[in-house]
């Protein structure tokens, strides 16, 4: 009878997706910013349309802007990658000693006996595109970016922020006194700050508590500013 015990080891490692980077990036900003706007406007007017209004436009301009930064972004990756291997493929064409050498220095590096260096160096080399690929994630650390990772982000972002930002916003669409409106966007947007920031911080591996707790008070440091600075100057 076999009585073998099978132990399974299971990595866990965190690998935080580049969609949940970007819906980070645009729900962080998408409940700060018009938050701020409009506890600022709230104490200078009294009006809640016009705060919609305003809210609405800063939105509309905010995910646009931010799904722009993110598509250039991810363009500029793709661009950089195409760069590196159009160099890499001259190295190799070009400096074939130099990128031999640079390849045995991987190898040593990892642990690899010079006779294991020698092999593995002259194996890798026979397939040019295998090497041009080996030294770009291994020499240059640059893996290939999705060719439609820009557009990609940009709605990531863009959507985020919008979705963030109609927190913050809601009431005032609902009651008329900016003041009122103000109170209820308060609470309701820094409870989805905690709670954003809370899961936010366990993704990435920090303390939610603290993450929680760190991200509201931006969120609230930044409305109190504006309102501050409203009723200063009106």
């Amino acid at each position: 009878m076999d009585t073998h015990l099978h132990h399974e080891h299971t990595e866990s490692h965190l690998k935080s997706s580049e969609a949940l980077r970007d819906i980070v990036i645009g729900m962080s900003d998408g409940l700060t910013v018009p938050f701020a706007l409009a506890a600022g406007l709230s104490g200078a007017v009294d009006k809640s349309s016009i705060i919609v209004i305003a809210g609405i436009a800063e939105i509309a301009a905010g995910s646009i802007a931010m799904g722009l930064g993110g598509y250039l972004s991810g363009k500029t990756e793709q661009d950089h990658y195409r760069s590196e291997v159009k160099r890499e493929y001259d190295e190799v064409e070009n400096l074939r000693h130099k990128e031999i050498e640079e390849t045995k220095e991987f190898f040593a590096n990892i642990g690899l006996s010079p006779a294991l260096q020698e092999q593995a160096t002259e194996e890798i080399a026979q397939d040019k595109d295998r090497w041009v690929d080996f030294m770009m994630k291994y020499e240059l650390g640059l893996e290939k970016p999705d060719p439609k990772r820009a557009t990609k982000s940009a709605l990531n972002i863009g959507l985020s922020y919008i979705a963030g930002g109609i927190i913050p916003l809601s009431p005032y669409f609902f009651i008329a006194d900016s003041t009122q409106a103000l109170e209820i966007s308060v609470v309701a947007t820094l409870v989805c700050l905690f709670i954003f920031g809370y899961f936010k911080s366990k993704i990435t591996g920090v303390n939610p508590w603290y993450g929680a707790l760190r991200v509201t008070l931006i969120g609230a440091m930044a409305a109190a500013a504006a309102f501050g600075v409203a009723k200063l100057f009106e």
